[in-house]
């Protein structure tokens, strides 16, 4: 049996070194490396003569991620031009390796490839678009092919289009909702204030939905949520420290219904008259809440914005 099982063992190996077969070597430094990286920052430069001297007369650029079947790439030409549009329109620009990352040479033992040499490089890029202000801090992948010349011949982009699209859309003015100064959101939100004012905590919990959630901006952990229970618990902690005044707006809510993903917020502020229980010190508390709502009328989210450090003045 020890036999058997050292022979089914044996096998196994076999097996799986037969599955593997080598096709070329990795490097992580090369001569084409460096020619991509000093294109890379003749470009961000904004120096087409330079790119220029990196480039095969044959060049090509292509998107990775377009779904045009019939796409012919950018030739030499049309993407120098490219460098002077990245020069003109974007400030404090940069393309650098990203964090823990490195290119790779690749020379494949392929007949077709002999003549050629594949760089991968992972990347970040940065910058302002100098017109809308959009910032730009985008990851991309890039693979080059350098030729026997160590000229760039061909380069593959692969990235978000998400940073373009914004910017593309800034250049024009458009609208994206409407917003009131006065509505049933806007009514629901001051009588739940104003039950909270007059101890009714029953009738102010009816106003947000059983499954909202609260932050707090003074919470060390960005990311925390609380739940309607929890919340609940942090109004009781709050109450058995301060006496609560008044509770007085501050100018008017706004209610926004926006287009973009048809979000229902509404924005009001407050001040927020308190009495510390430790010591009878008056406190007046200005605070700002956002609260969504859902198309039922019910508040999903609120976020509660004040100073923390008011409350703990001597």
């Amino acid at each position: 049996m020890k036999n058997c099982i050292a022979l089914v063992l044996l096998i196994a190996t076999c097996i799986t070194y037969a599955q593997k077969k080598p096709n070329g070597t990795i490097y992580a430094e090369h001569p084409a490396i460096t020619t991509v990286e000093n294109m890379t920052q003749a470009f961000v430069s904004g120096n087409a003569d330079k790119v220029a001297s990196y480039l095969a007369d044959d060049f090509k650029y292509y998107s990775g991620t377009t779904t045009n079947k019939d796409d012919k790439g950018m030739d030499k030409a049309a993407y120098l031009k490219t460098v002077k549009t990245w020069k003109d329109n974007i400030d404090y620009p940069s393309i650098k390796r990203s964090k823990g990352a490195y290119p790779d040479a690749l020379e494949y033992k392929d007949e077709d490839q002999k003549d050629l040499v594949w760089v991968q490089t992972w990347e970040d890029v940065k910058g302002v678009q100098k017109e809308t202000g959009v910032k730009i801090d985008r990851p991309i992948h890039r693979l080059f092919t350098v030729n026997k010349d160590n000229k760039i011949k061909m380069m593959i982009n692969y990235s978000t289009s998400t940073v373009n699209d914004e910017i593309n859309e800034s250049f024009t003015e458009r609208t994206n909702g409407q917003i009131y100064n006065h509505h049933e959101n806007i009514n629901s939100v001051r009588k739940m204030v104003y039950a909270f004012e007059n101890k009714d905590f029953d009738k102010a919990y009816k106003y947000y939905d059983d499954k909202a959630t609260f932050i707090d901006i003074n919470n060390p952990d960005i990311n925390k949520q609380y739940t309607l229970a929890e919340q609940k618990e942090n109004d009781k902690k709050m109450f058995e420290i301060y006496d609560l005044v008044s509770i007085d707006q501050v100018g008017y809510p706004d209610y926004l219904h926006y287009e973009l993903d048809d979000a229902r917020v509404v924005q009001s502020w407050w001040k927020i008259r308190l009495i510390r229980k430790s010591d009878k010190k008056s406190i007046v508390l200005p605070m700002m809440f956002i609260d969504t709502f859902d198309d039922k009328g019910k508040i999903t989210n609120e976020i509660a914005y004040y100073s923390q450090k008011i409350l703990e003045v001597k």
